[in-house]
């Protein structure tokens, strides 16, 4: 499996090629969005993609837009850009993790070992694990969310971690702390916002494929749930 960089900054791109490498993956980079999308069609063993923001050509939001069309490969935007907006305008556009320069590079490994671990977990799984809950219903083998008509729904890795916890602990209230801890595998190093912008984003998915159905219901002060109507 190949690790894809995306970085007009070669300094930056060779920073991550070293310590990629030493995770043992391998590395292929781009310098711009338009030879990002070129790669990703053309090398099928890409597993994640790390991928900045400000770049020639086409920038990492536009690229996102256009790999989310048809693929969930995880991708951990990194970026100058270090305003809650912009954070949140990455993880919209489909990131799965948002880094900010100046960054630390084991801290990068680590966020990129858990977003692989999670989905290797998804792709292993030994039996389907198929959730029934409103109107939705919740593959966790193939990673498929449908609805009763039979709609894909389309999530990144993190919304769907996300929908599956929340779905298969019907009645529960989950804080934002919980979610990520569980989700992100890892300590809860972010504010609420992180979690909350996910949840949104999930929402309006849902929201879309289901015409108007709130399935994630939010418990003021406390957290998410979803409540089991069958």
């Amino acid at each position: 499996m190949k690790i894809l960089v995306v970085d007009d900054d070669k300094e930056i791109a060779q920073l991550l090629e070293i310590y990629i490498k030493n995770e043992g993956y391998d590395t292929i980079s781009a310098n711009d969005g338009e030879e990002a999308l070129s790669l990703l069609r053309t090398e099928p063993d890409i597993g994640l993609m790390i991928l900045d923001i400000m770049m020639p050509k086409m920038n990492g939001l536009e690229v996102m837009k256009e790999v989310r069309r048809d693929s969930q490969i995880p991708i951990i935007v990194l970026s100058a850009k270090t305003a809650d907006m912009d954070k949140i305008q990455g993880l919209i556009s489909g990131a799965d993790d948002y880094v900010t320069k100046p960054f630390n590079p084991l801290e990068m490994m680590a966020r990129v070992r858990s977003l692989l671990r999670r989905s290797e977990n998804q792709v292993t799984s030994n039996k389907p694990d198929i959730l029934d809950i409103c109107s939705l219903k919740i593959n966790k083998d193939s990673h498929e969310v449908k609805t009763r008509d039979d709609e894909s729904v389309q999530l990144t890795a993190l919304e769907f971690g996300i929908l599956y916890l929340l779905a298969s602990h019907p009645n529960r209230v989950f804080s934002a702390n919980e979610i990520f801890e569980r989700v992100w595998r890892q300590e809860s190093i972010v504010s609420a916002k992180t979690v909350m912008v996910h949840v949104s984003h999930l929402r309006d998915k849902i929201e879309e494929a289901t015409h108007g159905e709130k399935v994630i219901q939010t418990v003021w002060g406390v957290g998410y749930k979803i409540e089991s109507l069958n």
